[in-house]
């Protein structure tokens, strides 16, 4: 078999990361190299791009040390029954990749996965001889997110969390049931032991000593997990539960959900026809609700359709058209937890109002010029000079939010 290039090898394995979906670099702490010493920065402006929580765009080297696997998870393309075609780079190859993108100013960090290649250990170990490569003999700085193998001997996921800003296990899918199904060689109770693991070593980072003496970092930028969506029979209600016990559970930063894509996997044994995109993206948006925006769990289910999210409008939309009696609200006499359910409003632009009408009342105009877009949320509030009349109680109010109807191909 001819050899591969690098260039063959980061086509295949940067293009079988993207699977992978937990990269977000928020949270971790400044270190930069403008002080003279070291190469590097893990702040800052920005091929993977990804987006922390103040919006700053931020761009990583996503990549899998390899795409070999001694595993057959039946939803996973690069399961060992697959026929993908396979690659590996050396330890080399990624420190030398890495720092090449940076110098030339392609990428702020590095996003490491693997397939499991011998043993968990083995793979893990040298997923961490990369990271100290990049740390200790390259000085380099910037930001290393690192997925690790819940599998792996603890003494080495402890060396990961030294030299990485974040770690990452992925619970795989949404129930128990399903991973003994579909990815029988792992095993839950091992995840979740290697998670409690990891969130009991971040607390202990963090603890002083007597002496005020801190402890050696340990993944600054917290841990995240990955649940894989739509290869099971799995509805959104059991996947936003699931992940409401894993913040909880575990402290984690992020919960990313992965929709599963057969029309990338022929040879996939699933009988489940793939979820659309939009279903993680609304996925993605009740788990915001209910992070920052106190929603619970059964305010967003109860209006979800056999206990799956509306695909055509967003769920706190969809909450609102439930419980019109709640509405209009008044910006200016409204509670922050009211505001924080119409429809449109973020929690910036609410912050914004609470902050505007300490010093005077707010005309609809001057909601606009705080930057709002009241497309959505005209039709819910109340301010001086605007009330939307009859209109939060129309019959025609959700198909003036959902998309039209679309006139399929017959061919």
């Amino acid at each position: 078999m001819a050899r591969k290039s690098i260039d063959q090898k980061l086509a295949i394995l940067s293009d079988a990361a993207k699977y992978d979906a937990s990269c977000a670099s928020s949270g971790s702490t400044r270190r930069d190299s403008r002080d003279g010493k070291g190469l590097g920065s893990n702040t800052g402006a920005g091929i993977c791009h990804s987006y922390a929580p103040d919006g700053r765009c931020i761009s990583l080297l996503k990549i899998l040390m390899t795409n070999f696997c001694i595993y057959d998870c039946v939803y996973c393309v690069n399961r060992v029954s697959s026929n993908v075609e396979r690659a590996r780079f050396s330890i080399e190859d990624v420190v030398n990749l890495t720092i090449d993108f940076y110098r030339r100013n392609y990428i702020e960090g590095l996003f490491l996965s693997s397939g499991i290649i011998q043993s968990p250990d083995k793979t893990m170990e040298d997923m961490v001889r990369i990271a100290r490569k990049l740390r200790e003999e390259e000085n380099f700085r910037g930001y290393i997110h690192l997925k690790t193998i819940p599998d792996a001997a603890p003494e080495l996921i402890a060396e990961a969390g030294r030299l990485a800003d974040r770690l990452s296990i992925n619970v795989e899918l949404p129930t128990d049931q399903a991973v003994k199904e579909y990815a029988p060689e792992k095993s839950p109770d091992q995840i979740r032991k290697a998670m409690a693991d990891v969130k009991l070593r971040l607390a202990a980072s963090k603890d002083k000593s007597h002496t005020g003496k801190r402890p050696p970092k340990f993944a600054p930028a917290g841990q995240s997990t990955q649940v894989i969506i739509g290869a099971d029979g799995a509805n959104d209600a059991t996947i936003l539960g699931q992940s409401t016990r894993l913040y909880g559970s575990y402290g984690l930063k992020r919960v990313y959900y992965s929709a599963f894509s057969p029309i990338h996997d022929a040879s996939a044994r699933l009988p489940l026809i793939s979820p659309p995109l939009r279903r993680e993206h609304r996925l993605y948006q009740a788990d915001w609700l209910l992070r920052f925006y106190d929603f619970q769990l059964h305010e967003i289910v109860d209006t979800s359709l056999c206990g799956n999210l509306d695909l055509e409008i967003d769920p706190k939309l969809a909450w609102a058209l439930a419980h019109r009696e709640a509405f209009p609200v008044d910006v200016n006499t409204a509670s922050r937890e009211s505001l924080l359910r119409v429809p449109g409003f973020g929690v910036k632009t609410v912050n914004r109002i609470l902050s505007t009408r300490r010093h005077r009342s707010l005309r609809y105009e001057d909601i606009l010029r705080l930057g709002v877009s009241l497309k959505k949320a005209r039709v819910f509030i109340t301010a001086v000079g605007w009330t939307p009349g009859a209109l939060t109680d129309s019959a025609e109010l959700r198909g003036m939010f959902a998309p039209p109807p679309e006139q399929l191909s017959l061919f």
